[in-house]
């Protein structure tokens, strides 16, 4: 079986900004992931309970099901708290776990001053299906709803 040529797309940026300082930001997208990110965006098949990033390079990211199974969705392949996140993606436009899929997700927590973060977020896509996975990412659904909710949990 031959793998399917990869695709690259112009990258997806998004950016929001927090009223809260640049250890917070970075700590409630962290630590706090299963607490902002929606329960309705998961790829298992059974509900999400619980959303996790482990907190090291190497770890995983992942999604924990109600029936206690997990789902990885990929590796955390930067770790520099409070400034920089890149997490490895394979998820493909279908949303379900494929190797083949190269995408790196960059998030970086930028200190406008002492209470106020600028978070800046580059999903990079290189998939077979990289068009239809870029679309799902850059929708409505996307990344900038869920940096609203982010940002939302970071402010309470």
């Amino acid at each position: 079986m031959s793998e399917q040529p990869k695709i690259k797309v112009a990258p997806v940026r998004k950016s929001i900004e927090v009223r809260v300082p640049q250890a917070r930001a970075f700590d409630v997208f962290t630590a706090g992931f299963g607490r902002w990110w929606p329960k309705t965006h998961h790829v298992a098949a059974v509900d999400m309970k619980d959303a996790v990033i482990e907190p090291r390079v190497g770890g995983r990211w992942y999604e924990v099901g109600e029936d206690g199974s997990q789902c990885e969705w990929g590796r955390v392949l930067a770790w520099e708290p409070p400034a920089h996140l890149r997490l490895s993606w394979h998820l493909n436009g279908k949303f379900q776990y494929d190797n083949d899929v190269e995408s790196e997700v960059d998030i970086y927590f930028i200190a406008e001053n002492a209470n106020v973060t600028r978070v800046e977020l580059e999903h990079r896509i290189m998939a077979p299906d990289a068009e239809a996975l870029r679309a799902g990412v850059d929708s409505s659904g996307g990344w900038s709803v869920l940096l609203e909710s982010f940002a939302k949990e970071a402010a309470a």
